[in-house]
């Protein structure tokens, strides 16, 4: 059973939710204004850029209750920012309001916020409740925590296999796998990533457009690795239907600098569509593609492909997320084989027609060990 106050959180969380895909890089906030066990006022974070959680659940009070505000208690599932960014600190319209209690699910880890927010509530003598269903408050901004916290993006391993676990067919032509209702659930998956990946053989041979074509939402920024240089224009990735980002060895002028500010970097990719960024090549493939991510502020990688560079996230163990799908009556015999991944326990797992889709956690990389 929830008590009072994880009842609200829990509320403020289902209205976070309807902020998926439309927010990163924020995170989804949820926000709920009670008055003796009376829910007076609701608001959610709906677009970045835009008003936060807290100032639409202000500003939804109607009018014969703006009276009650200063007697309510605010519950919000993230900790309010005290900060000037692309819209004012949320902390100065609580104080504003006089709103006398707020209780938060979970601090923010991003540095500007960090604490500061609650020091600021408390400066102003309003009573502060913190820790309210902290851990499904970090579950639902899984991205933004391992972001800030980890300095790295949430990495999704997905691959589809047949029943005989190929990926594809060995000379060089595409392999259809799963159902067109799949499809459109790794669409949906795509709406919910800052990017997706793709290595050099992929691009080449499968030529896929990499957007959400199926489902409705943001396409990811398209991630490409080309270290040489050497696809086609004429690709699909080229299409200019979403930033595309070629991640390249190879010496050229017009590179995205990695001493850039993540923020400029973000900004900068959707007033041009393509980009390149000039790999160190220094350190292991998986890592630097991290760290791109970073200077780029992608908070959360879906890789696609290959099956050479989807192994090479899950040797280096730098993954969180396997999501795998399995076509139970599809056998080629002759194929490429799928990547190989230690014993995980499944947590979710369910079948789509004649598709098995099964997803599996890290344990090592749990935002509980954040």
């Amino acid at each position: 059973m929830f008590s009072k106050d994880e009842a609200y959180i829990f509320r403020c969380l289902q209205l976070a939710k309807l902020g998926v895909g439309n927010v990163a890089p924020n995170p989804m906030v949820g926000a709920v204004l009670v008055y003796e066990e009376r829910i007076i006022g609701e608001g959610w974070h709906q677009q970045f850029g835009k008003a936060h959680a807290e100032v639409n659940c202000i500003a939804s009070v109607k009018d014969d209750d703006k009276n009650l505000i200063e007697q309510s208690t605010l519950y919000v599932s993230l900790e309010p920012c005290a900060h000037f960014g692309k819209t004012p600190p949320c902390c100065d319209l609580i104080i504003q309001q006089r709103i006398p209690k707020v209780v938060i699910g979970c601090r923010d880890p991003f540095i500007k916020v960090n604490g500061n927010g609650i020091e600021k509530l408390k400066a102003a003598n309003i009573e502060i409740i913190t820790g309210v269903l902290e851990n499904e408050c970090k579950e639902l901004n899984k991205p933004f925590f391992t972001f800030h916290q980890k300095s790295r993006p949430y990495i999704i391993l997905k691959w589809a296999q047949t029943a005989d676990n190929k990926i594809g067919f060995i000379e060089n032509k595409r392999l259809l796998i799963s159902n067109i209702i799949t499809n459109r659930l790794v669409h949906k998956w795509r709406t919910e990533s800052a990017s997706i990946l793709v290595g050099t053989n992929t691009a080449m041979i499968d030529n896929p457009a990499l957007t959400n074509r199926y489902w409705n939402g943001k396409n990811p920024v398209r991630l490409i690795i080309d270290k040489q240089l050497k696809l086609s224009n004429d690709l699909k990735i080229f299409n200019n239907e979403a930033p595309t980002v070629i991640l390249t060895n190879y010496p050229i002028i017009n590179i995205m600098l990695s001493n850039e500010t993540p923020d400029t970097n973000l900004s900068s990719l959707y007033k041009k569509k393509t980009h390149h960024f000039k790999l160190a090549g220094n350190k292991p493939l998986p890592f630097e593609i991290c760290e791109a991510c970073y200077h780029l502020n992608l908070q959360s990688i879906l890789v696609e492909g290959g099956g050479k560079l989807l192994q090479s996230f899950i040797n280096k163990n730098l993954y969180d997320e396997i999501r795998v799908i399995k076509n139970e009556s599809l056998f080629i015999k002759n194929g490429i084989d799928a990547p190989l991944f230690p014993q995980l326990k499944n947590s979710d797992s369910f079948k789509i027609k004649n598709d098995l889709i099964e997803i599996f956690l890290n344990p090592e990389k749990s935002h509980n060990s954040i």
